[in-house]
């Protein structure tokens, strides 16, 4: 496993959960001289950050790019793969698509969260879930082709109301002809719906491929009530060992929460 902070660099979204922001180089900066091994980018499209001004940062930092966050495209665009217009649901993919080749071209995985849509008014659940599924089938081939994987993260009820615990979205993922896609494990969603978050990481196994490192209230490890000694032997237990990103509130200031993430993550991660 390796230690990863988050950067976002869309001003539209400052109240969001993400720890550094605006400036990716001063970020990258501060998140190498802490000790964090990577960085996940919210980013507004594929083509805000240059990828040779991006290698050019990992290399002078040592840093790689856990991943990329593709929300902007709902944030700014209104863009989901489960809207029941199809002309948006082609664009929702066109964008993550672009947003893969831009992961892809430093090794990173893109992530699917907000992205997915809801089942709205007039729109079955079964509908928006077919839907979902293929946007995910082309997106997840794409990607693999790309040599990168896709993640799927099952968010709380209250930000969509198709997949909100770790056992469905296995479930969900089974479904698929595409082996390409693996689930995000946000230990804050997780905390509103699971009933033992040990136990569900244990049961999702393999099919994890990512981990949000925050705690119950969202603000970074240490600042809720989020019991991490079970969480961390549970991501053992299943061999994980990819990318553990904090995805949390910069409170009570960015450079704070930055010190007691990498902090914590050592204290539990060892």
């Amino acid at each position: 496993m390796y230690s990863c902070i988050t950067i976002a660099l869309v001003p539209a979204i400052q109240a969001g959960p993400w720890i550094y922001w605006q400036d990716l180089q001063s970020g990258m900066e501060k998140a190498a001289a802490l000790g964090f091994d990577a960085v996940e980018l919210f980013t507004e499209s594929a083509e805000a950050v240059q990828t040779t001004t991006l290698r050019q940062l990992m290399a002078d930092t040592g840093l790689r790019i856990g991943a990329v966050g593709t929300g902007a495209g709902k944030v700014l665009h209104g863009l989901t793969l489960t809207d029941p217009n199809p002309d948006v649901r082609v664009q929702a993919v066109a964008f993550i698509r672009d947003m893969i080749d831009f992961g892809a071209s430093v090794q990173a995985p893109a992530i699917i969260g907000s992205m997915q849509g809801n089942a709205g008014a007039g729109v079955t659940h079964t509908q928006a879930l077919a839907w979902l599924a293929e946007g995910l089938e082309t997106l997840g081939s794409h990607a693999e082709s790309r040599g990168v994987t896709l993640i799927y993260e099952p968010l709380n009820r209250y930000e969509t109301n198709l997949i909100n615990r770790l056992a469905d979205g296995v479930q969900f993922l089974e479904s698929l002809r595409t082996r390409n896609v693996r689930l995000l494990a946000d230990l804050f969603h997780m905390n509103i719906e699971e009933a033992s978050l040990p136990d569900s990481i244990r049961q999702a196994g393999a099919w994890i491929g990512h981990v949000h490192f925050a705690d119950s209230n969202r603000r970074p490890i240490g600042g809720g009530h989020t019991a991490m000694p079970d969480i961390v032997q549970a991501l053992r237990d299943i061999g994980y060992a990819q990318c553990v990103s904090a995805e949390a509130f910069p409170w009570p200031d960015p450079d704070t929460a930055a010190r007691q993430t990498i902090d914590s993550y050592r204290r539990y991660f060892g």
